[in-house]
């Protein structure tokens, strides 16, 4: 976080340049980053909430970044590479708990949660003509578990643990959604893991070129997965979510908006009070599919790890949170 000062011919003004860490330009992470960038955003200049400008916090430029994904982004928020971040649930609450891929380092306990936003799906994406009719038949094949630093690779490896698998049992490929995309237009993959917000433009132009078909996750193991994994939930993509594929039955875990804790109280409130501000609804739901999910009265739902005393001040305002 960036603060300094512009003078103009009256007097100065503070103006804060705020990082947002996302993920691919290829799933969504990126563009819901971005959304939220403009939404609580309010450069100098801009008009006024009332008068129809920004409703944003005033001063604040955000900015959003590309990035490996959700374990990237929660280290780099407790250690300052990001002012805040997107990440998955489940590695929220596994880096606090210090649980999971983060058992081998101390719990991230400087995290904080400013909101839960969105469900997010996990996509198995297989090959047409690659032979894969479930997850067992990903023995053997070239499969891309995204790179170091994704919740996706961390979500890959817990789905094949489930149906007896590992990656010796696999041709492990690292590859990150773009490149996935450009291996598998190649036939040089087979499949590939994305956990992402339908609809995914990764997932879209391969179901536009013809080329896959999205493999179920349902059935015992799935439901057993679930008992054992209480940030996972049953899930669907709707049929034409991708071109000429029906829908599919899969598992889902939602992505939280997160910060370091020692971030001032009062700027994650004014960010919080942009979020839900009524002015920016408009900007939310047409900003992007997902957008529309973003919802106050589920911005708390399956948040296990401690809420910023900023964002928490304001959804005790708005009586979201009585206790």
């Amino acid at each position: 976080m960036i603060i300094c000062l512009i003078f103009g011919a009256a007097s100065a003004q503070s103006i804060t340049f705020l990082r947002i860490g996302t993920g691919s330009t290829a799933g969504t992470y990126y563009p819901i980053g971005t959304l939220i960038a403009s939404v609580i955003s309010n450069p100098p200049g801009s008009r006024p909430c009332e008068a129809g400008g920004s409703c944003g916090v005033p001063g604040l430029i955000a900015t959003a970044q590309t990035t490996h994904g959700s374990v990237s982004n929660i280290h780099g928020v407790a250690n300052g590479s990001f002012d805040t971040a997107l990440a998955q649930s489940d590695m929220v609450a596994a880096a606090y708990k210090g649980q999971g891929i983060f058992h081998k380092n101390d719990p991230v306990t400087s995290i904080r949660v400013i909101a839960n936003l969105y469900p997010e799906d996990i996509h198995l994406v297989v090959r047409k003509g690659a032979n894969i009719e479930s997850v067992g038949d990903l023995k053997g094949k070239r499969v891309s578990i995204d790179v170091p630093g994704s919740g996706t690779r961390e979500n890959a490896q817990q789905i094949l643990k489930a149906y007896g698998l590992s990656i010796k049992d696999i041709d492990a490929v690292t590859a990150d959604p773009d490149k996935a995309v450009t291996l598998m237009l190649t036939d040089s993959l087979d499949a590939f893991f994305f956990v992402a917000g339908y609809p995914v433009t990764a997932v879209s132009e391969l179901a536009d070129a013809g080329k896959i078909d999205l493999l179920p996750i349902e059935g015992e193991v799935a439901e057993k997965f679930l008992s054992e994994h209480p940030y996972y939930s049953d899930s669907e993509i709707p049929a034409e979510t991708y071109r000429d594929l029906g829908s599919v039955p899969t598992l889902a875990v939602t992505t939280q908006w997160i910060v370091n804790a020692g971030m001032p109280e009062e700027l994650v409130y004014e960010m919080t009070r942009a979020l839900w501000h009524p002015e920016n609804r408009h900007l939310l739901d047409r900003g992007h599919e997902k957008g529309k999910l973003i919802l106050p009265e589920t911005a708390l739902k399956g948040v296990s790890t401690p809420i910023h005393p900023g964002a928490e001040r304001y959804y005790r305002e708005i009586g979201v949170l009585t206790d």
